[in-house]
């Protein structure tokens, strides 16, 4: 017997603690149905509208936030008020684009940290996240 639409998604949903309302499910389809992507709000938002999906920017931000809360998400905080949402929940890094405004993965084995600063009393280290900004190299900075 073949899976009804959107089974595997109310699943994952239910399983994070979320109810698999009909605005969560439209979204989890549009970020986990084509692999792992690195998306903003404002370009989630732009898709739910081609897709004639009836959802605010704010119900976007809310949504992106609780599957983020909830482990189905990562943020990426490219600067201050720019965040993007990884699909990828894998170990790994980023190259951020600086002229297209893009992120792509790249492993951490690629990656040596050598050291770390004192952490406080009472924390540990969650994770490192690094993000290195790259250009075309025949561009320089007044080209930009």
């Amino acid at each position: 017997m073949k899976d009804r639409p959107y089974t595997s998604l109310i699943e994952c949903l239910r399983e994070a603690g979320l109810r698999p309302t009909r605005q969560r499910l439209a979204l989890a389809r549009l970020l986990f149905d084509e692999g792992d992507r690195h998306v903003t709000a404002e370009q989630l938002y732009a898709e739910a509208r081609r897709e004639e999906i009836p959802v605010s920017l704010a119900t976007i931000y809310n949504t992106l936030n609780q599957f983020r809360k909830m482990g189905l998400l990562r943020e990426v905080v490219v600067d201050s008020g720019r965040s993007w949402f990884d699909t990828n929940l894998d170990d790994h890094h980023h190259f951020f684009h600086e002229v297209s405004g893009t992120l792509t993965d790249f492993r951490t084995e690629d990656l040596a940290v050598k050291g770390l600063p004192t952490i406080p009393a009472g924390m540990e280290v969650d994770r490192v996240d690094v993000i290195v900004r790259i250009r075309d190299s025949r561009q320089t900075p007044s080209t930009l």
